[in-house]
């Protein structure tokens, strides 16, 4: 697997207090639900929102953090696997990061209490801060709201078959972005950051949020990624994305319609994938994603212009051009 950014070298002991609080607040008398969580955090995927978090608080105050900083972090990453735990259901998913799901490994239902449980965990982590408290439960609160809706659109879109453009926006800042731009911006409060600058990491943070997304979009039309999931898995689930959305662009409304229909029998039929996989590939729609992505990429880099220039600001930048180059 690819190493991770040397970004994380300025956030790797403040880091490792985010694991410690998050295994802490974990803890149970209940053997099975100590065991299962464990066995969580020992394969702890890239911990981005975490990551962002205490950047963010750091670029904002100049390198400092608070007890907060950390628990809005720990809050983010606790929510964050609280809703794989949950999406692992609703998407059937037998194995997440190369490892099986505990959906596969004791059931639905053991991973929705799962989920459950991190959840309540993160809203405890939330209501513990003392520094802007109220809006950081708020600003956590909404993103809830926006994982349901995004999670709903996806799976109603995924029947019809008409995603746009701009319904698929919608659903990656719902899954994706919305969560970034909540790490980002209580990262920002917990160290009491003038309002510019949580305007400032919210831009930054919900383009570098939609940014990494589509990176992981192009990822499921490219051999060799190194992302634990097959060419392909996407459309297994009928989900239409970016690179698809580019490349029904150059088709005929015949053509669209054709593409569309295979997407939407691709359940059934597997064997429809490689011919959308080539039909995207011949119309440059990775390509056509993958400078999409550079403007929010962009975007998100031009947003931190606000903050004080430094060591840290330039490592949100330096984060930024990851999402474009990353190879997981």
């Amino acid at each position: 697997m690819t190493e991770r950014p040397k970004t994380y070298d300025y956030v790797a002991e403040d880091l490792g207090k985010v694991r410690d609080l998050i295994s802490r607040s974990l803890h149970s008398d209940i053997e099975l639900l100590n065991d299962t969580n464990s066995s969580i955090l020992d394969h702890p995927g890239k911990m981005m929102r975490p990551v962002l978090a205490l950047l963010a608080a750091k670029a904002c105050s100049g390198g400092e953090l608070s007890e907060d900083s950390y628990s809005y972090a720990a809050a983010a990453e606790l929510l964050h696997n609280a809703t794989l735990l949950h999406d692992d259901v609703a998407d059937n998913s037998s194995s997440r990061r190369g490892r099986p799901t505990v959906m596969k490994l004791l059931g639905g239902n053991a991973a929705v209490l799962l989920g459950d449980y991190w959840l309540v965990r993160a809203m405890e982590k939330i209501l513990s801060g003392k520094r802007r408290r109220d809006d950081a439960m708020s600003v956590f609160s909404k993103t809830l709201s926006d994982l349901a809706q995004g999670e709903m659109l996806q799976l109603q879109k995924s029947i019809s078959g008409d995603l746009t453009e701009e319904e698929y926006f919608r659903v990656i800042y719902c899954k994706t972005a919305s969560l970034f731009e909540a790490s980002a911006v209580t990262g920002a409060y917990s160290v009491e950051a003038p309002e510019e600058y949580v305007e400032a990491v919210r831009a930054y943070a919900v383009n570098l949020g939609l940014a990494f997304q589509i990176k992981d979009d192009i990822f499921d039309y490219q051999e060799g990624a190194d992302i634990g999931k097959p060419v392909g898995h996407d459309l297994l689930e009928q989900k239409i994305t970016l690179p698809l959305l580019c490349a029904l662009e150059e088709a005929d409304e015949e053509g669209k319609r054709h593409i569309r229909n295979m997407v939407s029998k691709a359940a059934d039929h597997p064997g429809n994938i490689g011919e959308i996989v080539a039909f995207v590939k011949a119309h440059d729609g990775v390509a056509k994603a993958a400078s999409r992505l550079e403007e929010f990429v962009d975007k998100a880099v031009a947003a931190l212009s606000v903050l004080p220039p430094g060591p840290y600001r330039s490592t949100l930048e330096t984060h930024a051009r990851y999402a474009a180059e990353r190879k997981f």
